[in-house]
């Protein structure tokens, strides 16, 4: 959106003692994006959120906004100064005010007619105006996180950096608040982080992904790149279900399909089960939840595969299916401590 700045990480280093918590990280997020910072607990993500947002100072490297720089070992702009907004996963709302005051604390500037009239608006665009009098305690916890969001925005901040925001909720709801509060944040138009350590929420929800690791930001791209192009073993396993298989277990006729390597790192959807495939496998397990199969190769010797079925059908334990590989979802990778 014209007139926004990327808000950007550039070499930062937090340490507590001898533990460094950040290390060299770097990162852009740019307007109108939504950023997922992914990686295990303990990889760094919440430590980069706070450094970005002013709540920490960074031992080395610096952040800005477009030029400006918010950090840097000789300067340090404070938190309330940076006008960005922050939303975790506690809401944090007034638990005496209601949603609309709640909505219109950060803009006590504004006469107050303005104030509630922003505050409303944006209580409407996240579905809530019918609850603008209601009290926190009176709120579900969708209704507290929409309200929170509300808040962020309604003063026109210039990044809003969230952390785990969804994980306190009930899944039943967590899909919906999601996808309007996510839809909001994406709408104003100013850079987004979402930090998270569930994949498929990053994979489904962000423009971009990030994968931490020990402080250190491993690979940054759209999800689709680092989903079929990673460049580590730790960022393939960080992005969803992945299995190594040696050349000599997999079938005959898929070898031809794949360049020379001792073995093969495979998604589940690497393994298509379709009526001519070339190969024959027995259905070892089925769950239904994620619709994910467990092969066994019939008639060589080989190893346990994981698919994904497609189909409007879940095979079942015991039944023969045939199965082809669709290269694009294997991968040859370097092995790490990943």
């Amino acid at each position: 959106m014209s007139g926004q700045l990327p808000l950007v990480a550039d070499g930062v280093s937090r340490a507590y003692g001898d533990k460094r918590v950040v290390n060299k990280a770097s990162l852009t997020l740019r307007p109108g994006e939504i950023t997922a910072l992914l990686g295990m607990s303990g990889a760094g993500k919440s430590t980069l959120l706070r450094l970005m947002a002013g709540l920490e100072s960074v031992n080395e490297g610096t952040i800005r906004l477009g030029d400006k720089v918010l950090s840097s070992t000789s300067e340090h702009v404070p938190a309330e100064d940076r006008h960005i907004g922050l939303i975790f996963q506690d809401f944090a709302l007034f638990p005496h005010l209601n949603a609309i005051d709640n909505v219109s604390f950060g803009l006590s500037r504004m006469a107050k007619n303005e104030r509630r009239r922003i505050a409303l608006d944006w209580l409407d665009r996240l579905g809530l105006s019918h609850r603008a009098n209601a009290f926190p305690h009176q709120l579900s916890g969708g209704e507290q996180q929409r309200v929170s969001i509300a808040r962020a925005l309604a003063a026109k901040p210039v990044a809003i950096l969230m952390d785990e925001p969804f994980s306190g909720l009930d899944v039943t709801l967590k899909s919906d608040v999601r996808r309007i509060a996510l839809d909001a944040v994406s709408a104003a138009g100013i850079p987004a982080l979402l930090v998270s350590h569930d994949a498929s929420e990053a994979m489904r929800d962000a423009d971009r992904i990030a994968v931490m690791k020990d402080g250190a930001i491993l690979q940054e791209g759209t999800p689709e790149d680092l989903y079929l192009h990673p460049n580590s073993l730790a960022v393939a396993r960080a992005l969803g279900p992945l299995q190594s298989i040696r050349r000599e277990q997999m079938p005959e006729s898929w070898r031809a399909q794949l360049p020379e390597a001792e073995s093969y790192c495979l998604r589940p959807e690497a393994i298509r089960m379709v009526a001519d495939g070339p190969a024959a496998f027995q259905v070892k397990a089925s769950k239904r939840a994620s619709t994910l199969v467990e092969l066994d190769l019939i008639g060589e010797a080989g190893d346990t595969f994981k698919a994904v079925s497609m189909g409007p059908h879940r095979p079942l334990a015991g039944d023969t299916v045939h199965a082809a590989l669709s290269p694009e979802f294997a991968f040859i990778l370097p092995s790490d401590a990943g």
